[in-house]
């Protein structure tokens, strides 16, 4: 880790952490411990995102949430929080799986990515790609991710270990140490 570098984290948030939402992560707390970890390496260069469902969703996303129709209700609005160990973190929200658009304001231009977070087949991989597209290297803590099954999460790094050049892998130990 230099002090360029930034830390990304995915959707650290009650809905994936919490054993009574259905979109429960069941490795949630061991990436959890790994991200604070890296949390408290990387300081004030951590920048986090929360999933959000739209108020109305369109296109694709209406079947999506015939699917998942809880995401929608406003009883379960507490799920969309930042995890309660990261509050008043900075933090950018989006309805969609890929986070980099929303975050590459935040981040500076010349700073290289650490991401971490879940899950890690959807909005780890979705928003390291589009970090990729838009040009900035990513190294991706790979114990500080988590899907909602193993084989999942697996099958992501073998996607995201295909990135050569763009990608590189990496853990919380060879960031905190900077020996990535």
């Amino acid at each position: 880790m230099t002090q360029q570098d930034w830390l990304l984290v995915i959707d650290m948030q009650p809905a994936f952490g919490s054993p009574e939402s259905p979109w429960y992560v069941p490795d949630y707390e061991t990436c959890a411990a790994q991200v604070g970890r890296l949390v408290e390496a990387f300081s004030s260069r951590v920048l986090f995102t929360r999933f959000v469902p739209p108020t109305v969703p369109h296109g694709s996303w209406q079947s999506y949430y015939d699917i998942h129709r809880f995401a929608l209700d406003p009883r379960h609005k507490a799920l969309w929080d930042l995890d309660p160990r990261w509050s008043g973190r900075p933090a950018v929200a989006s309805h969609r799986f890929a986070k980099w658009r929303e975050a590459a304001a935040e981040v500076p231009q010349d700073a290289q990515l650490v991401i971490c977070g879940v899950a890690t087949d959807c909005c780890v991989l979705g928003t390291a790609i589009e970090a990729n597209d838009a040009g900035r290297a990513v190294r991706l803590a790979v114990d500080a991710c988590a899907a909602a099954t193993t084989t999942l999460h697996e099958a992501a790094l073998t996607v995201l270990g295909d990135r050569a050049g763009l990608l590189q892998m990496t853990d919380t130990r060879r960031e905190i140490e900077g020996q990535s």
